[in-house]
């Protein structure tokens, strides 16, 4: 009955969302308005990926998703890397959003703030051993280099000019995976905050991945598989059947796909990625896994108790 009574509560809403919700794309808002969670977030990945060997200085940088800003990828700009690409399906960011989270963080770095930690940006993952500058990685001989005035004015000048995609620093590619403009093989990293349980076809996306970056480079993932508020229980998304799961989310036009971690650690292994890390973060099952709908009921222990998973590999 309890089951019965989620399904019925998140089908009535999903009616109501068709009804009143006819916007033709998402305005999401997933935090890249706010400089100091950008902040956070980059260091987070270049922490993690730096113990795998990432070096960010003169690196070329890819992100999937960046939301309504590009504030990691400045964040990556300002510690480091040469270029910096926005991969996206939509454009979400604009140009006046972008100088004003450029600006903060530029203080951020200039003052050597620690990174914000899960009591100021909770359901931020991966977590970190300890959230102080990480001087160790970003030393003041480097920041002086990156902060400069000259360089703070000409990667301003880069955001303004982003529009027209005629900056050699920043560019973007919508969509992304469409694209032929970026050079097969010419990507040292690629990174995404809370994206991938969002792609359409996870398979082809991580074929995409392959086929931009070079030998032996990076990448990381913070992938979110809990149901997003849709149902009422955070694993809820795995008791619907495809029908039911599009018409629960109304007129949105991108939904979760639903795929737990072991497909995403599958598919890095199958086009050509090697596992390095991953971190996760388990909840309790709400719902037994012989009340999943048929096509989720085999989802074993581990995948039903995963809600984050923070996921390093290295193309081979």
């Amino acid at each position: 009955m309890v089951i019965n009574s989620e399904k019925v509560v998140a089908l009535t809403k999903g009616a109501i969302r068709k009804v009143i919700d006819r916007r033709k794309q998402d305005a999401r808002t997933f935090g890249t308005d706010n400089s100091r969670y950008c902040y956070s977030v980059w260091l987070r990945h270049l922490v993690h990926a730096h113990k795998f060997g990432f070096n960010p200085i003169n690196s070329v940088v890819a992100e999937l998703g960046p939301g309504e800003s590009i504030g990691i990828g400045l964040a990556a700009l300002l510690t480091g890397s040469r270029k910096y690409y926005a991969l996206d399906v939509h454009t979400y960011w604009n140009t006046e959003r972008n100088l004003m989270v450029f600006d903060k963080l530029v203080d951020l770095f200039r003052n050597r703030t620690d990174i914000p930690d899960n009591h100021e940006f909770p359901k931020v993952y991966p977590l970190l051993d300890e959230y102080r500058f990480p001087s160790h990685m970003l030393n003041d001989n480097l920041l002086n280099q990156m902060l400069t005035e000259d360089r703070i004015m000409h990667l301003r000048s880069a955001i303004k000019n982003m529009d027209n995609n005629s900056s050699e620093e920043i560019r973007f590619f919508v969509p992304w995976e469409k694209n032929t403009e970026i050079e097969t093989g010419s990507l040292d990293y690629i990174f995404s905050q809370a994206v991938l349980q969002y792609v359409d076809n996870i398979d082809s996306t991580y074929e995409k991945m392959n086929t931009l970056l070079r030998q032996g480079a990076m990448m990381s993932h913070c992938i979110d598989f809990s149901s997003h508020g849709m149902t009422k229980s955070w694993n809820g998304q795995w008791l619907y059947s495809d029908a039911e799961w599009k018409f629960l989310n109304g007129n949105k036009k991108v939904i979760l796909n639903r795929e737990p971690k072991s497909a995403h650690l599958l598919t890095n292994t199958n086009n050509g990625f090697q596992i390095l890390a991953t971190k996760d973060l388990k909840k309790e099952i709400e719902f037994p896994r012989t009340e999943f709908h048929k096509k989720y009921s085999s989802l074993s222990e581990t995948d039903a108790g995963t809600a984050v998973s923070f996921i390093v590999s290295q193309k081979k």
